[in-house]
């Protein structure tokens, strides 16, 4: 029975170590504090600055096929017509 029950437990702590190894037990590793009104206003400015920014690259353009013009258009494809038994 104690055959049994012993490697049980160890293979059900070692399944569950690392589940626990993940929790930070109350610990917040990434606290949310508020920001500072400078923070702030250092944040809109770098959004203002990337708003521009993006406003500023030029549309792309269509691109150029030297072949364009040359090939011709794709023949329609037709249906041949059913046959009649």
């Amino acid at each position: 029975m104690l055959r049994v029950v012993i490697p049980a437990c160890v293979g059900l702590f070692l399944l569950t170590g690392s589940a626990l190894a993940q929790d930070s037990f109350g610990v917040p590793l990434n606290p949310k504090r508020p920001l500072t009104p400078e923070e702030i206003e250092r944040k809109k400015a770098a959004d203002d600055a990337y708003r521009a920014a993006i406003q500023k690259i030029p549309d792309k353009k269509t691109s150029a096929d030297p072949w364009g013009t040359i090939r011709p258009a794709a023949p329609a494809k037709s249906k041949p017509p059913p046959q009649q038994q």
